[in-house]
């Protein structure tokens, strides 16, 4: 009786921890942006750009130097500024929109995209975008959905990001997230 009471006793611990991993938050927003657990396996392909390999981003890179890479890994953001928790590196030439692949982004975070997607694209809806960030990362799956929203046309998901950059031998360069005024 003692080991029943025992077991029971324990699984009744447990169940707050088990109840815990039921996540209260979808994980796809109405608009079908993910929500959460951003460090996750991702589809093979966005259905707003073409998805890229290794080989395919540098040869996109040498037949269209034009090209813009956009990193959207995420950067813990309080009290008004970016709080720099451990050093980021990303391919070179990249701009970095810190967040800007979050499932839900407030009006600022918003204006914060698409201005400086704006500025990167010189105003062409049709400039070849390069989003990335990890890989089995949501945040530039998110970010290709939301470009394409914005009209952007000519969109690419490196997929496999700045991991598999680094897994070819290729250089990262120190990085520092786009001001957000």
């Amino acid at each position: 009786m003692k080991r029943l009471v025992a077991c029971l006793t324990c699984l009744l611990l447990a169940l707050p921890a088990v109840a815990g991993e039921v996540p209260d938050t979808p994980l796809f927003s109405a608009d079908g942006y993910r929500l959460t657990r951003y460090r996750s396996p991702t589809p093979a392909q966005a259905d707003a750009g073409r998805t890229l390999d290794t080989a395919q981003l540098q040869a996109l890179l040498a037949a269209q130097p034009d090209t813009r890479l956009i990193d959207v890994y995420r950067r813990q953001w309080l009290h008004g500024r970016f709080i720099e928790d451990e050093p980021h590196a990303n391919l070179p030439g990249s701009l970095w929109l810190a967040n800007a692949g979050d499932g839900e982004l407030s009006p600022q975070w918003q204006d914060y995209f698409s201005r400086n997607l704006r500025e990167a694209s010189e105003g062409s809806l049709d400039r070849p975008l390069v989003f990335y960030c990890r890989s089995d990362c949501w945040a530039s799956w998110n970010a290709v959905k939301r470009a394409a929203a914005l009209g952007y046309r000519n969109l690419y998901w490196y997929r496999d990001g700045i991991d598999a950059w680094e897994q070819a031998g290729l250089p990262l360069v120190p990085a520092r997230p786009a001001p957000l005024p």
